[in-house]
């Protein structure tokens, strides 16, 4: 959802100004990425696959996400993500 009003979405929410140029014209963005874990002892490691939704400035191109909160405790231990893992199959 592209928004260019300080104010509220259309679902009531506030927009908050791109960290990087305070523009509020910004889009939400369906996304898929794999995270992978820096150093060369962690070549092994497969990465974590990840589906967040960006929010880009569509003046600046700043982006920012927020990483699924299933995906949190392989990210904490470094562990490789399992198929279809719940919060509760992470803990």
């Amino acid at each position: 959802m592209a928004c260019n009003s300080s104010e509220t979405t259309d679902d009531g929410g506030f927009v908050m100004p791109c960290l990087s140029c305070a523009s509020t014209y910004q889009a939400e963005i369906a996304a898929e990425m794999m995270i992978h874990f820096s150093g060369l002892k962690n070549l092994d490691k497969p990465g974590i696959r990840a589906f967040p939704k960006l929010v880009v400035c569509l003046v600046c191109g700043f982006s920012r996400f927020t990483v699924p909160e299933s995906e949190l405790p392989f990210l904490a231990n470094g562990a490789p993500a399992r198929e279809n893992a719940t919060p509760e199959r992470c803990l």
